[in-house]
Formats: structure tokens, C-alpha cells, sequence
């Protein structure tokens, strides 16, 4: 081989490397999108499931309020007969 023809195959092969990085570079950049909507996804769901979880508490804590006073009432009621 002569140095012209070297020459001229790393050009080709560094071409071909160049082009694989480039489709690397291009799936990563997609993994990347996949990952940062996938990741949104989930944080919008985290928010919904702590509502949903502060909706709880709330209906628990009034639920207990009323069972109290409604105990309160039925003691009253049997003191009362």
C-alpha cells in the first residue's frame, strides 16, 4: 500500500466511525427524550397521588369529627332518658 492509499482508507474509515457517532449521538439524544417525558409522566402522577392522599386525610379527619360528635349526641340522648 502506498502512503496515498493509507491516507485514503482512514479517511473512509474515520468517515464511517464519524457516521456511527453520529447515529449514536442521535439515538442517545432520543433516549434522552423518551426518558425526560417518561419522567414528567411520572411527576404528574407523584402530584395526583399526594392530592389524592391529602383528599384522604381530610375526608378521614372529617369523618372522625362527625363519628365524635355523633357519639357525643348518642351520650347525651341516653343520659338523657
Amino acid at each position: 500500500m502506498t502512503g496515498q492509499s493509507d491516507t485514503a482508507l482512514i479517511a473512509s474509515q474515520l468517515a464511517d466511525l464519524t457516521r456511527t457517532v453520529e447515529v449514536m449521538a442521535t439515538q442517545l439524544q432520543a433516549l434522552r427524550d423518551r426518558a425526560d417525558g417518561q419522567q414528567q409522566r411520572a411527576d404528574s402522577q407523584e402530584e395526583r397521588t399526594e392530592v389524592q392522599q391529602e383528599r384522604i386525610d381530610l375526608a378521614a379527619k372529617e369523618l372522625t369529627e362527625v363519628s365524635d360528635r355523633l357519639q357525643k349526641a348518642a351520650n347525651a340522648l341516653r343520659a338523657s332518658l
